[in-house]
Formats: C-alpha cells, structure tokens, sequence
C-alpha cells in the first residue's frame, strides 16, 4: 500500500517539563488547552500529557489525538518535581541552544497578555518592550518561552478588555531576532543550519509544502513556512509576502517554521542542540500518518 502525505499531519510537539502539576494541570489549561490523553508508564517512570484546544471554536474539536494539529505532548520523568537541582534546558542558551519557544495565537493580545500577567506569571518579552509592541513572550514554569501572537493586528485590539482562551490556537517554534515581518502564525520554529538540506528534507520526504519565505538580509536571516497543504485553509495568494497584515494564518494551527541564521552551513563544526542529549528540554516534533509501514 502507498502513503498519502496529503492526509499528513504535524500532530505534535514534545517538552519535558519537571512538574506536571505546574505545567499540564495549571499553565496550560490557563491558557484553555484540555488534556486529551494521558499515557502513564511507571515501569518505565514517566508519563506523557497531551494537550490541545478542544473547544467548540477549535480547528479539530473532538477530533482523535492522532488526527489533529497544535498539539503540545508534556513528558515528565518521576522524580524530577523532587530534586532541586533539576532544571530543563529551554533552548534558548547555552548549553543547550536550538529550540526555541511554543507559540499560542490568541483573540485580543493586550488582554490575552494582561490576563497572564495578573495571575502571576513571567515574561521574557512584554508587549511594552523593545520595539516590537504586537509580540510577548511569557515564561511556563520550565521557562520555555511562550510566544503570544494576536490573530488581528494589534492595533485593532487596543482597548478591548476581555480575552476568551477558546478562541487561543497552538503554535510551536524557535525564535528569530525580533524583526517586523515575523509571521504570525500556529507553527513549531526550529533553528536549522543548511537551508539548501532542511526545507528539502520536509518538502520532498515527509510530504509538506512551502508555503511562505520570508526573507531577512538585514537581519541576517530568513525564515521558512511549511504545512501539510490539505489539512487547514491556507491563503491562495498573498500579494504581498512580507505585510504581516495580510497573512491569514494565525487561524490554522501545524505549520512548521524554519530559521536559518546566514554563514551557519559555511562552518564544519557548527551545530545545533538537539535536546534530547544533556542538558535536555525539547525532544521532537511528530507527523501522524495514512499508513505507518507505508510511510
């Protein structure tokens, strides 16, 4: 039997996290997501959450866990929420650095982000920082960055008071510099080193499309889109590529986000941290599939 990479889906993201109470019960139900499966293995000594926005207003409300996009799989390792010196390396510096941050799209990003703040959680970046005032960064309890991005333009949420968590979509990706033409969109951004391999790696052998470049030569990098086509709307034109005003896709959830800071592929010895060896955090990013032999 042959696969389909249209019926593909970028399922999941998966983060170790040091308590689950902290992360799977409280943070991220905060932010609306539901636990939709939980597998326990004691002989082993972990146990897997996965989560996703299930409401009525979601993008697969109800749907299999395998037959969906955006979902977010915490895995904690027994004992870990005992030990004090335990600490999750978020990506973000070294050792350790690749991964960068999850990414949730939500309905009115000033009262998304003031919703947080006054229930006592942390920021890398607040709307108020630096000169980018339609992004934040929270901080979970692991430190993972957060990223909040409005699904309309900033400016058409100022002022608005109220924020509904049903109406927030999953995103999952690695930072680039903060410029002005970042996408907004429900992605997992992973640092790449060749963008002559990565992007024809996902392209060519796990099925997905390109759906947008954006490019950054001032900045010294760009940045690649990528979705399974077939699973969510995608624009079928964008006039201009790299108005952030005109990009429709903070409303589907499973796009893959490449980063590729210039120079990296010219050196032999450089590397990205994968996080699966020490110091661990981020572990992989997961496609569900018509047919698993076939693929």
């Amino acid at each position: 039997m042959a696969t389909d990479t249209s019926k593909y889906k970028f399922n999941h993201s998966m983060l170790r996290v040091k308590d689950p109470k902290e992360s799977a019960v409280k943070f991220y139900s905060f932010l609306g997501m539901t636990q939709i499966r939980k597998l326990e293995f004691p002989e082993n000594k972990f146990d897997l959450y996965f989560l996703a926005y299930d409401s009525p207003r979601a993008a697969s409300p109800g749907n299999h866990w395998s037959d969906r996009e955006g979902v977010v799989e915490l895995t904690h390792n027994y004992g870990s929420e005992n030990d004090a010196n335990f600490k999750i390396a978020n990506g973000n510096s070294e050792p350790g650095k690749g991964f960068g941050h999850i990414c949730i799209s939500v309905d009115n990003i000033q009262a998304a982000c003031q919703r947080l703040e006054d229930a006592g959680y942390r920021f890398q970046k607040k709307l108020t920082d630096g000169r980018m005032r339609s992004i934040a960064f929270a901080l979970d309890p692991d430190s993972y960055w957060v990223e909040i991005v409005g699904q309309k333009p900033a400016d058409q949420t100022e002022g608005i008071k109220q924020t509904d968590p049903a109406a927030y979509r999953m995103v999952t990706h690695v930072p680039p510099p903060l410029t002005q033409t970042l996408e907004y969109t429900n992605h997992t951004m992973i640092r790449i080193k060749d963008p002559s391999a990565s992007p024809k790696f996902y392209q060519e052998t796990m099925g997905m499309t390109l759906l947008r470049t954006s490019e950054n030569g001032a900045a010294g990098f760009n940045l690649y889109f990528l979705g399974y086509d077939g699973t969510s709307p995608t624009p079928t034109s964008i006039a201009n590529k790299d108005d952030t005003r005109n990009q429709p896709t903070a409303h589907r959830e499973g796009l893959l986000e490449l980063t590729w800071n210039y120079g990296t592929e010219k050196d032999a010895g450089f590397a990205y941290h994968n996080g699966n060896d020490e110091p661990q955090g981020f572990g992989h990013i997961a496609v569900s599939v018509d047919d698993l032999e076939a693929a």
